[in-house]
């Protein structure tokens, strides 16, 4: 495998050569600490979001917006992924991680909006908390959270939703979930989760006020009123998005200074990967998320390169919580779903390494593991990559398989469509393009590449519409629980056409729900990993997917972007960014 740069800090000769164009002015002042108070951080998605209502995201550029405008009671630190308190002050949990309690931040106001009699911010309540956690345990088309946070957790929680379908909720809400006083939560679980804080930093339990929802209902997709660091000041979708300083936000830094630095965040939504380069290149852009892998080698150069050349900008480098698969729908009607020799011959037909080394320039590792991508994190938890059996490239037993499945050389064999998303450069398309040559040379097979926009993608593929399917699954949360719920078989629907944003194959197996059940409820952090580990290795002993490869993500920042240190969720804090004077103009 080519030999990956892990961190650069220095500047390319694409970008060196080509810094022209006017760059936004905007003031900055010094304050307690040398932090810089002012100007715009600007970002550009190559995807449009598909819905900022906390209860209903589903995809990433979502997710990074409404991180900035909505806060849970907890969130996770920037730097290190820690969980730290955001509308929680403090919490705590008794000794074998059944029951946790919550204890409000007093005096954080939420956003002024219409909503409000006064159109001014009123102060969070207990009672806001209380009445967010209950709305994540109804039935809803508008709720895709449910099943990835407290169905099967907490108490009552299934019960509620079941109850919601028929219109009877339960008095009192859901019975786990419990105001004991005007500043305390508690929420009881069924069975021991000591990463239950995981859950509770999940976006599906953002918090915002009921007025929000009784006045603009389905229209919080794009009308957001939370407590975050920054609230909406424009949406023009599919251009732009732009958020304001929030100035009654409760938050300060060490030094006493008031929180956000930043006067505002500039969301543009370039869909050109190339387009999007040239606008950082002028310097309309402080941020860009993945370089281009077809110009991977021409930014990058190699280490002593980048070091020899001056300074423009900073290159962060991290290996990312997401894994990159191809997806089956498991319904009788999918030919995928009647052999697990068709899934094993598709697997050994496929040659990561150079999917990796030759289309994606190193920028990723194979996947020759299991669904968990193998990072630091989850090695420091117990999780043991090394002893994941994965896929290896070999031509011959794929054939083999093939020919045990009943289509020697692909005789017979159907020709099947690979559906895939766009965005994220031209990368999708190069990586299905290969691996469309591989099963072809390999097996004999015809496999046809359907290209369709990401939020078309999640509504046809959540619906079972899709029988074979690019997923990139990137983590809501640091443990590997968030990749293997995808194919825990109570998160499918009684009706196979009704929605499920986790397993979207509709796969079941009784031995991996075991697997998975134990896991759960096992406190002792080495025998979970064990657990999961075992629950992993079953997957790829059925062929339950196809995994493609492990994200390793560089990102491209000006060199004047503060506080802003990369991490594998790609959990993005701006709240504690800050932009220092540029000798160009300040930003």
């Amino acid at each position: 495998m080519i030999k990956r740069i892990l961190l650069i800090t220095g500047a390319a000769a694409i970008l060196a050569t080509s810094c022209g164009g006017e760059k936004e002015q905007h003031q900055t002042k010094q304050a307690k600490g040398g932090v810089y108070y002012g100007g715009v951080f600007r970002i550009n998605e190559l995807e449009d979001f598909k819905s900022l209502y906390p209860l209903s995201i589903a995809d990433v550029i979502s997710w990074r917006i409404s991180t900035q405008v909505y806060e849970g009671l907890i969130k996770f630190n920037q730097g290190d992924l820690s969980p730290i308190p955001a509308l929680a002050s403090r919490w705590e949990s008794n000794t074998d991680a059944t029951v946790w309690k919550f204890y409000l931040r007093k005096g954080v106001k939420f956003h002024n909006d219409p909503c409000f009699p006064d159109g001014k911010g009123r102060e969070l309540t207990i009672t806001d908390v209380k009445y967010c956690l209950d709305k994540l345990c109804e039935n809803s088309p508008l709720n895709a959270s449910f099943d990835v946070t407290f169905k099967g957790r907490v108490k009552g929680a299934d019960e509620y939703f079941e109850a919601s379908k028929i219109g009877k909720l339960p008095e009192g809400g859901v019975s786990g979930v419990k105001v004991l006083n005007d500043s305390t939560l508690e929420i009881d679980l069924v069975h021991p989760f000591s990463e239950f804080f995981n859950i509770i930093a999940h976006s599906g339990c953002f918090i915002y006020p009921k007025e929000a929802f009784e006045k603009y209902g389905i229209d919080m997709r794009a009308k957001c009123v939370g407590t975050g660091a920054f609230m909406v000041k424009t949406i023009k979708e599919g251009e732009t998005v732009i958020l304001e300083k929030n100035q009654d936000y409760w938050g300060v830094d060490k030094d006493g200074n008031q929180l956000p630095y930043l006067d505002a965040i500039k969301i543009s939504f370039i869909k050109e990967k190339k387009a999007e380069m040239l606008e950082f290149q002028r310097g309309n852009l402080d941020l860009v998320y993945r370089i281009p892998v077809e110009m991977y080698k021409e930014i990058m150069g190699t280490y002593d390169n980048a070091n020899a050349k001056k300074n423009d900008f900073d290159i962060q480098t991290v290996a990312a919580l997401q894994t990159t698969m191809y997806s089956m729908l498991f319904t009788s009607n999918n030919i995928f779903s009647t052999s697990k020799d068709i899934r094993l011959a598709f697997n050994y037909a496929l040659d990561r390494n150079k999917l990796v080394d030759y289309i994606l320039q190193g920028e990723g590792l194979p996947g020759s593991y299991g669904i968990v991508p193998p990072v630091n994190a989850f090695k420091k938890m117990g999780y043991d990559f090394s002893q994941i059996k994965g896929y290896e490239f070999d031509a011959a037993k794929a054939k083999e398989y093939m020919k045990k499945a009943g289509y020697p050389d692909g005789k017979g064999f159907p020709k099947v469509t690979l559906t895939i998303n766009s965005g994220g450069g031209e990368r999708n398309e190069q990586i299905a393009e290969a691996a469309q040559k591989m099963w072809k040379e390999n097996l004999g097979v015809e496999v046809a590449i359907n290209v369709i926009p990401l939020t078309e993608m999640i509504d046809a593929y959540s619906s079972a519409k899709l029988p074979f399917y690019r997923r990139g699954w990137a983590a809501d949360y640091p443990d590997p629980e968030i990749f293997l719920t995808l194919y825990y078989s109570k998160n499918i629907p009684n009706n196979l056409g009704d929605r499920s944003y986790i397993n979207s194959d509709r796969y079941k197996n009784t031995k991996f729900d075991s697997l998975y059940t134990l896991a759960l409820g096992e406190v002792d952090q080495k025998k979970r990993m064990t657990l999961y580990m075992q629950a992993d290795q079953l997957l790829i002993d059925d062929g339950a997917f196809i995994p493609v490869f492990y994200d390793e993500t560089d990102r491209l920042i000006q060199k004047n972007i503060r506080n802003f240190p990369a991490n594998s969720l790609e959990f993005r804090d701006l709240s504690t960014v800050y932009v220092i004077p540029n000798k160009k103009g300040d930003k």
